[in-house]
């Protein structure tokens, strides 16, 4: 009788394993691997320009509503590197929660970095309903899937504070950025009091151009209103008498002066914009954006990418531009570096 009890338990183990097998394969299927779902989960990069055109246009709205009110509650924050005071009004912080509440909803696991902070809880009536809109689908077909764990979201409530409460309502600008693995990826930028939103994804569309020319040679500076007597003595020394350096508000402003738009909807027209001081990323990164996905560039004054992983801080100043060689005109700002450090 031995062996008919082995045979038996023999069966029964056969069937054990065989039960386990069947469980563990169902079980993989039917939840995925071990890993932690948030860590699989991936977004389509047309979903996230679609929301971030939203985002900007409800924020730009937020501005205007504030402004239009005559209750900005203007009150400095601080002290920006160069010691001026930071400030912010009731613009900013109606267009953070308006802007951060609508991705929070929309996308809760992915990091959102904003200039704005306070206590305010996520407006749950600010949503999206999934529609990716019918010009951003016929324009990019497919799907762009990326790691949600990858992208980090860089929002700019109201860029150019300063201008807003001085009622030069022209340089104000909402913006809002994607970056994957910290490269810049998709840029929002919208201009509240005109309603003009320009867009862009790398190696995907825009609805924002190149202008047709440049001028390499003795380009046309656009440089922050703050310095801006410092860089026009060093633009004219490394371009010439001629060069003309145009002193604006707000980073947003100064990139669509790179591009080809309407003069009523951004009157100044530039070559090159140079930033020599400190700057935040959700200053720069939308309009990194842009230009990147239309063939331009914008590094530190050493020549280095921008990554825009976490780090709000940029040190190394910036050189924007499109159409122009970027690397032969930063060998021709070799006193640059030189300016920056004495701002």
């Amino acid at each position: 009788m031995a062996p008919m009890g082995v045979s038996v338990s023999r069966g029964r183990l056969l069937l054990c394993i065989l039960l386990c097998t069947g469980m563990i394969y169902y079980l993989y299927s039917r939840f995925g691997s071990t890993a932690p779902e948030s860590a699989q989960r991936k977004v389509d990069l047309r979903q996230l320009l679609s929301v971030a055109i939203r985002a900007a246009e409800e924020g730009g709205r937020a501005v205007r509503e504030v402004k239009e009110s005559d209750s900005l509650h203007q009150r400095s924050k601080g002290k920006t590197k160069e010691g001026a005071d930071e400030m912010v009004t009731s613009g900013d912080l109606l267009s953070h929660r308006r802007m951060t509440s609508l991705f929070s909803n929309t996308f809760p696991d992915i990091k959102l970095i904003s200039e704005e902070h306070d206590n305010s809880e996520v407006d749950k009536s600010l949503t999206w309903n999934y529609e990716i809109p019918t010009l951003i689908q016929e324009s990019i077909g497919d799907a762009r899937m990326v790691p949600t764990k990858a992208v980090t979201i860089w929002i700019d409530p109201l860029d150019a504070t300063q201008e807003y409460t001085e009622d030069l309502k022209n340089y104000v600008t909402t913006m809002v950025c994607i970056a994957v693995h910290g490269k810049p990826i998709i840029g929002v930028i919208h201009k509240p009091f005109s309603k003009y939103t320009a867009w862009a994804m790398v190696d995907g569309a825009s609805n924002i151009h190149p202008r047709k020319m440049y001028n390499e040679k003795t380009p046309t500076v656009i440089v922050s209103r703050s310095h801006a007597g410092a860089v026009q003595y060093f633009s004219k020394g490394a371009f010439g008498s001629n060069t003309t350096v145009i002193p604006a508000g707000g980073a947003g402003y100064k990139v669509l002066s790179l591009l080809d738009t309407r003069e009523d909807i951004q009157p100044d027209s530039a070559d090159l914009y140079i930033h020599v001081t400190f700057i935040k990323k959700w200053d720069i990164c939308a309009g990194n954006a842009i230009l990147k996905a239309l063939g331009g560039h914008m590094t530190t004054i050493e020549g280095d990418n921008i990554d825009y992983s976490d780090s709000p801080s940029n040190s190394g100043g910036l050189v924007a531009t499109i159409g122009i060689d970027h690397h032969a005109l930063l060998k021709r700002l070799p006193d640059l570096k030189n300016l920056a450090s004495k701002m």
